[in-house]
């Protein structure tokens, strides 16, 4: 349906819009390589230049890749583990076809034109673009696995310390987000990636930007009380069984919580019984005072009283990291810093199973 106003994206759009990310990493040596056929460096390299010696390095190329076992698949995007030719890493090749549906180039440039410009330790990394006619093709950094199937492993019963390390790292990623003005609409566990050393990194920025009423409470509060509790805040199916829970554990929203509610259209049709709200830690036996406190300030229902990510991430919760989590470069992780480690998780399967251990993906 929504295609019809889609005005037709061309191949020139999408390159004019598209260039490789500014600190690209690259193997050591090969610039020294290059030098001896580049001109001398006293003088910025123009773009055009820089792609070309890029894609005479293998960037930008698809045959630099080499493809291994499929992780995912969705609407518009395919996504493979793969290994690069040039670091010998291992990547996640997410494929994005272009014939196949008029949404699909937008939601892509949206994706790349975001993460070509976030460059930090909570935000996974966009490695190369590969263009083709019909595909377009982002490799990005390989994590092992999502925090839905970390939680999976661990039998849903997660170490609070390590559900307050995740935290933190999600919330880091969310405030240098919206530092930039950028807004991830789709919080929600498939989409955080986590790897062996258990850093935690934003993945999937290719959402559409609208937003409905009842996806105002996916978000950090959700996140972190499924972490500490094991089982999603509200797990509905219909908006209407979604809201129905929501208020049932909140309270339904009034003039006084929530202005302008009660003339929603939306929420009149409903016509909601008025629950009271209950205390969350009923719900979330786990979870201490100040972690209740967080929970809380995270779960209001009107955006401007919810705490910001920024503010989130020096509530007392958090004091047990010390001062130094507060200054942490953008792209330093948060193990950098000394005595911060994950412990086990009480739940934990041993990886004898294949299947438990099987990698993860940049979400479709």
């Amino acid at each position: 349906m929504r295609n019809n106003h889609h005005r037709r994206i061309s191949n020139e759009d999408i390159n004019k819009r598209l260039s490789l990310p500014a600190d690209i990493r690259l193997p050591e040596g090969y610039l020294e390589k290059f030098a001896m056929n580049s001109p001398p460096f006293d003088k910025p390299m123009s773009r055009r230049l820089r792609r070309a010696s890029l894609s005479e390095i293998g960037f930008g190329k698809l045959e630099t890749y080499i493809k291994l076992d499929k992780l995912g698949e969705g609407t518009y995007a395919t996504v493979f583990k793969g290994r690069s030719k040039l670091t010998d890493n291992l990547v996640a090749l997410k494929e994005i076809r272009l014939e196949h549906e008029e949404g699909a180039p937008c939601t892509a440039i949206r994706e790349v034109s975001l993460l070509k410009d976030l460059k930090h330790a909570n935000i996974v990394t966009l490695h190369d673009i590969i263009h083709t006619d019909k595909c377009l093709t982002l490799v990005f950094e390989y994590l092992e696995k999502d925090l839905k199937q970390y939680m999976d492993d661990c039998g849903s019963i997660m170490s609070v310390h390590n559900v307050k390390i995740f935290l933190f790292q999600l919330l880091r990623g969310l405030a240098y987000c919206h530092k930039r003005k950028v807004l991830h609409r789709d919080l929600k566990p498939q989409n955080l990636l986590i790897n062996e050393k258990g850093e935690l990194k934003l993945a999937d920025f290719g959402i559409s930007p609208h937003i409905q009423l009842e996806a105002q409470h996916q978000g950090v509060g959700c996140i972190f009380y499924e972490m500490i509790t094991g089982r999603p805040l509200f797990p509905g199916s219909t908006v209407e069984d979604e809201l129905h829970l929501i208020f049932r554990i909140l309270g339904t929203p009034t003039e006084e919580t929530w202005p302008g509610i009660t003339t929603s259209e939306e929420f009149k049709t409903y016509n909601f019984p008025r629950y009271h709200a209950e205390p969350l830690v009923n719900h979330a036996p786990r979870i201490d005072n100040d972690g209740h406190d967080l929970l809380s300030m995270l779960l209001q229902f009107e955006a401007k009283r919810r705490v910001s990510a920024e503010d989130a991430l020096r509530h007392s919760y958090f004091k047990c990291f010390g001062e130094q989590v507060q200054t942490l470069a953008d792209t330093a992780s948060i193990f950098s810093v000394k005595g911060i480690q994950l412990q086990k998780d009480p739940g934990k399967r041993s990886s004898v199973h294949p299947e438990s251990s099987k990698s993860s993906k940049i979400e479709k």
